[in-house]
């Protein structure tokens, strides 16, 4: 290996492995970048140096054990770039539906066999919420323009740039009918980032927010326009929170939906 080449790992903590298949579903793209940077922990892809000193380490998944907690904090302090991919990373993803709930001994025997093995934090958290990340890439999962971009910018020392538009304005660039005017969904594209190039409104079908909030995102007004809708309020928190429920703009507006005293 040449030690003057920049080095990159890939960490995975509580995912489903979507953003790391990004990667490799670049194909050429992905073994071109094996010949600009040394790859030294990639488990999925077959590299395997979790305590490498790198460059640039990408982490995808969730902060969901005691483990994980001691695990990104070993990650951070040998890394010069650290970047979260995909929603569970950057927002706690679908496992953090879980959070705030009970975990009961009668809850945990109901779902593990051996339930006295199950340590867990009490909420599935960002990779922020414990370490300083640099450059957070948003989906679920996120793509491989995305990455790859990230990639380059990071390996000539630049700042990714990452995009704050709306969907709505990829719906429009693509010259989809309105979800939300034309079939009354319950559409989060215009608070959330783009980046997917519109993909469910291109099927008929409403935004879930995997990219997370767009830039300067009015979640009230849109709640508003869900209730007109007829959506219940505890309908409208869930939405909010369903694929990146620890973005900020998303959870404070669930949060309006769940207390019954606030309006």
């Amino acid at each position: 290996m040449n030690e003057h080449r920049p080095r990159i790992a890939v960490h995975k903590f509580a995912s489903c492995d979507g953003c790391q298949l990004a990667l490799l579903n670049a194909g050429e793209a992905f073994l071109e970048l094996t010949r600009l940077a040394d790859i030294v922990h990639f488990a999925e892809a077959g590299w395997y140096e979790p305590a490498a000193a790198v460059d640039i380490a990408f982490v995808e998944g969730s902060i969901s054990t005691p483990e994980d907690v001691e695990r990104i904090r070993a990650v951070r302090a040998s890394a010069r770039h650290l970047v979260t991919i995909g929603a569970c990373a950057t927002a706690g993803g679908l496992q953090a539906l879980r959070n705030g709930l009970t975990q009961s001994a009668d809850w945990l025997a109901a779902v593990y066999a051996s339930p006295e093995y199950v340590r867990s934090l009490p909420d599935s958290q960002p990779v922020a919420a414990h370490v300083a990340v640099d450059v957070e890439l948003w989906g679920c999962p996120v793509t491989t323009e995305q990455v790859l971009a990230a990639t380059g910018d990071l390996l000539r020392d630049i700042a990714p740039a990452i995009l704050a538009e709306p969907v709505c304005v990829q719906c429009k660039q693509r010259g989809l009918a309105c979800v939300l005017v034309s079939r009354g969904e319950p559409c989060l594209g215009p608070v959330t980032r783009g980046g997917c190039g519109a993909l469910c409104p291109a099927v008929g079908r409403a935004c879930y927010g995997c990219f997370g909030p767009a830039g300067l995102p009015n979640t009230a007004a849109l709640a508003r326009r869900f209730e007109d809708l007829g959506l219940r309020r505890e309908d409208i928190a869930r939405r909010f929170l369903f694929i990146t429920p620890a973005a900020q703009p998303f959870r404070d507006a669930s949060r309006r939906y769940q207390d019954p005293e606030r309006e």
